[in-house]
């Protein structure tokens, strides 16, 4: 199902902060089509009447604003930006009445090889007085053998490192195809997964097994991958690693829960967060497995499209675990992950602005 305007305005948006009450506020979201062209939107509050400038960079942050390469008026609330460029990925600063202005970037970067690809930028923490900077930090399947467009797609946006997530025998199945970053590998168990994975192919498979399954998985996220989340997180203090994905076998769920972890320590809303770990449904592509479904008995089919799924009851009972043994999730991050104050204080003059 497509995302609508009101959904992305809880996990897409960006809101301008509001200095005074004569601030508006700036709602922003940008798609591309099926062709490859992107589409800008915005809505302001209250409504402002005027020109909204577009302008467009290759990069995050450096925009020559002598030349807009669009102009809209602002009450329309949305504008095309044509490219035959599929390669190069482009950020966009809209400028209303040359008076307030914002930045936006599709999060979904398509690609041949790479499940699941996205930008954790623009999320802003509570208040709307910060955002994520774009192009900072990325999410993702297995970065495993690349086609040669994907390779030059990551070259574009100068990874630097890649967390894989992933376990030693994924790993060694599957290695890291991308040599221009920095690999760094902490193994995350998967779970129980030849296990659950035999009796789907044996037909063994009963109702509720996938449940039962992702729900213990993300428990021993909480309980018992403490150390390794811990060493992921360290990463992202050192301004030097920028940019750097998060990567794991499908991107959904030992990359969801980092990324949790790591929204979470930049104070960003707990709602924001599980609809970016839902937003792995659209992202993901799940049709992609229809074939491999279709072909199973009723129960493995549940059990897998659960598996398969991105359900926020899963990342939220890590979370309301993580209350009730640790007190909350900074708690959690501070005494548990030693992800102290000053640590997630310095992560946050990285990545908010």
């Amino acid at each position: 199902m497509p995302y609508s305007l009101k959904y992305y305005s809880l996990i897409g948006f960006v809101s301008l902060s509001a200095c005074n009450m004569h601030t508006p506020e700036i709602q922003t979201l940008c798609l591309r089509d099926d062709i490859g062209n992107y589409i800008v939107k915005w809505e302001t509050n209250p409504p402002l009447e005027g020109v909204v400038k577009l302008y467009v960079s290759d990069t995050p942050g450096q925009f020559g604003k002598s030349d807009p390469v669009g102009y809209a008026d602002i009450r329309e609330g949305i504008t095309r930006y044509v490219t035959n460029d599929n390669i190069t990925r482009k950020y966009f600063l809209l400028s209303f009445n040359d008076k307030y202005a914002e930045m936006v970037a599709a999060r979904f970067v398509p690609m041949d090889s790479v499940l699941n690809f996205r930008d954790l930028g623009g999320y802003a923490s509570y208040g709307g007085r910060k955002k994520i900077r774009w192009g900072k930090v990325f999410r993702s399947g297995k970065i495993g053998t690349l086609s040669p467009r994907d390779s030059i797609k990551l070259n574009k946006l100068e990874i630097k490192t890649i967390i894989d997530l992933r376990s030693e025998e994924e790993q060694a199945a599957s290695p890291a195809g991308y040599t221009k970053a920095g690999l760094i590998h902490i193994p995350v168990s998967n779970g129980k997964w030849d296990g659950i994975l035999a009796r789907i192919n044996e037909g063994r498979a009963r109702k509720g097994d996938g449940v039962v399954f992702m729900q213990d998985l993300y428990i021993q996220y909480v309980e018992e991958e403490k150390e390794q989340f811990a060493r992921a997180l360290a990463v992202f203090e050192e301004k030097d690693n920028y940019p750097i994905a998060i990567s794991s076998s499908l991107g959904k769920d030992r990359a969801g829960f980092l990324t949790a972890l790591l929204l979470a320590a930049l104070d960003i809303p707990e709602e924001s967060i599980l609809n970016d770990y839902l937003a792995t449904n659209d992202f993901l592509g799940l049709n992609r497995f229809n074939a491999k479904v279709r072909g199973l008995d009723p129960d493995a089919q549940q059990t897998l499209t659960v598996i398969l799924g991105a359900n926020p009851a899963f990342l939220d009972l890590a979370f309301r675990k993580i209350e009730k043994e640790y007190g909350s999730v900074k708690e959690y991050l501070t005494n548990e992950l030693h992800f102290s104050e000053r640590r997630q204080n310095k992560l946050k003059e990285i990545l908010l602005f």
